[in-house]
């Protein structure tokens, strides 16, 4: 007697909606329709994607908020300055300390003093940091695939991209900031008294030609490039490895230790880059040529001088500056992004500014 076979289907049950056809045959199994539940959810994750907010917008936050930090740090950045000065040319150091820097300040020059090349400092500020977040919270957000953030080798390149571009176009403000800052350190019949920033340009362009204008770009965009690759990049960095200890959250408490990380690691990226800028820019020319020949020579010079050290001369009031214009700047624009996205857009979910 021949075995039975084992049917590949399961008898038809007479539950449910199915019923056995005439004659007790089997049911094949049922056709699977392909479900739209995937194709629903793709479509409400495209609807609810935040929009990207508008390129011009971006723009004028980053220059808004660097100028508002400006307003508070200019005092550190103008000893900042003067010491990077002390010892030009081998000569006596005229400030030990940065204590003894504003001691000085407030005694020669006053309390306004302190304030020297403000309106050199906001133009700086809304010509240099206006490109320079712009294009990379531009590039930050072109470079985010599916809500992932770029990683960071990646945020480092677009960081010294956007830092570059930003120096160039900042560089006559920075010429003058400098000259305006390290004015006061001159005897009365040296010093340019410039009235402002304005002044200053015009004169620069009248008096030394237009290309003064861009003295130091080199070494100036070379420091912008490591400043922002450190700064912005250890800046998303550090809001990325915070939250992922859970501890912290998209708020003012996770921007503000975010930025005071991304000081510290940019003070001490920067500062032998800064050095070499600063003196460029403040050179005379002595018997028709220039003091230094280029960036090299100002930190040779520096070494062999004042010895290695001192290419991080004036941390304290950089750090101090920089630390703090770091923190404003950042949770100003974090701010400001949050606002406009929740008033002006209508999006109360994305409060992240995309840095």
């Amino acid at each position: 007697m021949a075995e039975a076979v084992p049917s590949m289907v399961e008898p038809c049950s007479t539950r449910g909606v199915l019923r056995c056809p005439p004659g007790g045959g089997r049911l094949a199994p049922p056709l699977k329709i392909p479900s739209s539940k995937g194709s629903k959810n793709s479509k409400m994750a495209a609807e609810n994607k935040p929009l990207p907010m508008p390129s011009y917008v971006k723009f004028l936050f980053g220059g808004l908020s660097g100028m508002a930090a400006t307003c508070v740090v200019q005092p550190m950045d103008l000893v900042k300055n003067r010491m990077q000065l002390s010892g030009v040319g081998g000569a006596a150091k005229e400030h030990k300390t940065s204590f003894h820097v504003i001691k000085s300040i407030l005694k020669n020059e006053g309390i306004t003093g302190m304030y020297s090349g403000l309106s050199a400092g906001l133009l700086r500020q809304a010509t240099y940091t206006t490109t320079r977040l712009g294009v990379y919270s531009y590039l930050f957000e072109m470079a985010t695939k599916d809500g992932h953030p770029p990683n960071f080798f990646m945020k480092a390149a677009i960081g010294m991209a956007a830092g570059m571009t930003g120096a160039f176009v900042g560089t006559p403000a920075e010429v003058s900031l400098i000259r305006m800052t390290a004015d006061g350190r001159l005897p009365a019949a040296e010093r340019r008294n410039y009235k402002n920033v304005f002044d200053a340009i015009m004169r620069m362009i009248r008096e030394e030609g237009l290309f003064t204008l861009w003295r130091g770009a080199i070494p100036t965009m070379g420091r912008a490039m490591v400043v922002n690759a450190a700064q912005l990049a250890s800046y998303s960095q550090a809001k990325q490895v915070l939250m992922s200890t859970g501890y912290f959250k998209e708020n003012i408490v996770l921007h503000f230790w975010a930025s005071m990380i991304s000081g510290l690691v940019t003070t001490a990226a920067s500062m032998p880059v800064d050095i070499a800028k600063t003196r460029l820019q403040n050179m005379k020319m002595i018997d028709g040529k220039p003091e230094y020949k280029g960036a090299i020579d100002v930190l040779s010079r520096v070494v062999k001088n004042e010895g290695i050290f001192s290419l991080w001369k004036g941390f304290t009031p950089y750090y101090a500056r920089l630390g703090p214009h770091t923190v404003l700047t950042f949770i100003v624009l974090e701010k400001m992004n949050t606002m406009y996205r929740q008033l002006v857009m209508g999006d109360y979910s994305h409060r992240s500014s995309g840095l």
